[in-house]
């Protein structure tokens, strides 16, 4: 059979080319999702702290940051430099994106499904970018400001998944424990997802409206709203300390019972930091510490949710949650 010319690369996509060249080790790939999560959770920490320094729009426009500049100039000063500067993250967020796709497609076997969870996580940056930029050309409008942080929350959603995608196999999810135990888990998903919810309304409604200037906030009694967040709170604890002793009950493995405990641990922190911040009239850093304590509620129950299924390996050579150490990182 005749042989294809060595030039014939040049028509291999860049991602197939480097993976003729390179093969990461799993860990390797296990840290580049790991790196994901991280930056995910990162830009959503700084986008808060544009809006508690009132730097929303520090920027005067999008996707320049004035009419006439690309980049922050001296006259915007302290506000545009915090804007400007969360606006960069979004391409380093976009490296740690572009790490995992690229180390997920140069890894042997190449496991499809996570090259397209990776690009999955790119399409969420990309949209975010948009809808950030519409928040901006909107002057900051409370109901675009909560969709921002939905589709945030929507990124860490699918990079906690990557990660632990990282360390499983492609087989069928076969569950660790009875159906109930599931269900509970489903309910603690929802429950946790009308928490965040209502967050933004609080947060739509509250005091920190992003900038000095007056921004329309959503027309909402704002002790009213935190009164329901609280309540949603409280549901969100039952169902976590219910899962939590239902899983003791049915013995449940190791690392399962462990990311629950680790989960009780977060909301306990995530609810003092919300009553002490109710009760000093939310003081800014209060603030920035509930937005990263609700980033790791939701991983915390994500991972909850996917340690009550596993999924072992078709092909030799992809890790399977059979390694305990690994899977209760």
């Amino acid at each position: 059979m005749h042989k294809c010319p060595r030039t014939i690369n040049a028509v291999l996509t860049p991602l197939a080319y480097l993976a003729r060249r390179w093969t990461p080790s799993p860990r390797t790939v296990q840290r580049a999702a790991l790196a994901a999560v991280l930056m995910s959770v990162v830009i959503v920490v700084t986008g808060g702290a544009v809006r508690l320094t009132g730097s929303g729009l520090g920027c005067d426009t999008w996707p320049k940051c004035t009419d006439d500049s690309l980049i922050v100039t001296q006259e915007q000063g302290f506000h545009g430099a915090i804007e400007f500067g969360n606006r960069m993250l979004t391409y380093v967020l976009c490296a740690a994106v572009g790490w995992a796709i690229t180390a997920a497609r140069c890894a042997t076997p190449w496991r499809r499904s996570l090259t397209r969870l990776g690009w999955l996580q790119f399409a969420i940056v990309m949209g975010n970018a948009v809808l950030g930029g519409i928040t901006v050309l909107t002057g900051l409008n409370p109901y675009s400001v909560a969709g921002h942080f939905m589709l945030a929350t929507s990124l860490i959603t699918v990079t906690t998944i990557t990660w632990q995608r990282t360390r499983e196999g492609d087989g069928p999810a076969r569950p660790r424990v009875p159906a109930p135990v599931r269900k509970l888990s489903w309910a603690l998903l929802a429950a946790t997802v009308v928490l965040i919810a209502a967050g933004t309304v609080v947060t739509g409604s509250g005091p920190h409206a992003g900038d000095s200037s007056e921004i329309r906030r959503m027309p909402f009694d704002w002790s009213a709203t935190a009164h329901v967040h609280a309540v949603s709170a409280w549901v969100v604890c039952a169902l976590a300390v219910a899962l939590w002793l239902v899983l003791r009950v049915v013995d449940a493995p190791v690392d399962t019972r462990a990311r629950a405990r680790d989960l009780l641990i977060v909301l306990l922190a995530q609810g003092a930091i919300g009553y002490v911040q109710y009760f000093t009239d939310v003081p800014e850093a209060l603030v920035a510490a509930h937005m990263l304590g609700s980033c790791l509620v939701w991983i915390s129950v994500v991972r909850v949710a996917l340690s009550l299924r596993e999924r072992p390996s078709e092909q030799a050579g992809i890790p399977a949650q059979q390694d305990t150490r690994l899977a209760a990182v």
